[in-house]
């Protein structure tokens, strides 16, 4: 369990408030993760952001009338904290019963509050649900590898030397899998994900690949730190002239969280997956 957690509202019994209380807000800081990949603050071979998307988002208005909405929010990957999911879940939970004036009111706190967590500026957007109804959902890119045929006999910890590469060829493809599964480290509870590869480099063997996702299932950790565990193993292997990792939670508790990590500066569009 990541030491700072022990101290988190995750897996406690939890008291429903429901007026405005930005305190309920839990940060985490990266920086032991970072250390445990070999990593700190100013070496983060990647850039990226990590969704946030809400479906439980209420408020009232001035009137006393209720409203719902989604909330979209984009935490920078270089933040210097994550903020535990369940105390986000409780501090939204806070607005339920708390009067804004406008939309724009309550996205500046939120964007207030938000970022005062995370150590850095965090991207705010209400959105509606007919907005949202529209967009409908979307396939992740590329080539999906889920029906390769492969043994699989551990789960245990993530194995990286399970992938394979032909360093003779150079490919850019995309790939994607839906059989990611890794476990809260804090209450043990599942996981269930997407992830997307996006590569120019080495050829990297496909089924090698998968085997390499699938040995996630019993892991405990983050949804953050997976994505950015197999960002630099296939770093490591590929040597990629450019790399994009991401990967789409199913929700928990109304939020799903979604990792972003790349060599680039391009940021990808926040769209929903069929299991979102």
């Amino acid at each position: 369990m990541h030491p700072a957690a022990e101290h988190s509202p995750l897996g406690k019994s939890s008291e429903y408030i429901a007026t405005y209380t930005p305190s309920l807000l839990f940060p985490i800081p990266r920086t032991a993760k970072w250390a445990e990949l070999g990593l700190t603050a100013e070496t983060l071979p990647y850039k990226g952001v990590d969704f946030w998307n809400c479906f439980e988002l209420s408020w009232l208005l001035p009137s006393g009338k209720p409203v719902v909405a989604i909330g979209e929010f984009a935490i920078p990957a270089d933040s210097p904290n994550i903020i535990e999911s369940k105390s986000f879940k409780l501090y939204l939970n806070s607005l339920n019963q708390t009067p804004f004036d406008d939309v724009a009111r309550l996205e500046a706190t939120l964007r207030q509050d938000l970022s005062a967590a995370a150590g850095k500026p965090v991207g705010v957007r209400i959105r509606s649900l007919q907005d949202v109804e529209r967009e409908g959902v979307v396939a992740l890119p590329g080539v999906c590898i889920d029906d390769l045929d492969i043994r699989v006999d551990s789960y245990e910890h993530p194995r990286p030397e399970l992938l394979r590469c032909d360093d003779s060829r150079i490919v850019e493809e995309s790939l994607h899998s839906h059989l990611l599964k890794s476990n809260c480290p804090v209450t043990s509870q599942p996981d269930w994900g997407s992830v997307a590869v996006e590569y120019r480099g080495a050829a990297l063997d496909h089924a090698s690949l998968l085997a390499y996702l699938v040995s996630f299932r019993q892991h405990s950790d983050f949804h953050e730190q997976c994505v950015e565990r197999i960002f630099l193993d296939l770093q490591r292997l590929l040597k990629p002239e450019k790399l994009t990792v991401y990967a789409r939670y199913v929700r928990r508790g109304g939020l799903d969280i979604n990792p972003y990590r790349s060599t680039e500066a391009t940021q990808l569009p926040n769209q929903r997956l069929v299991r979102q």
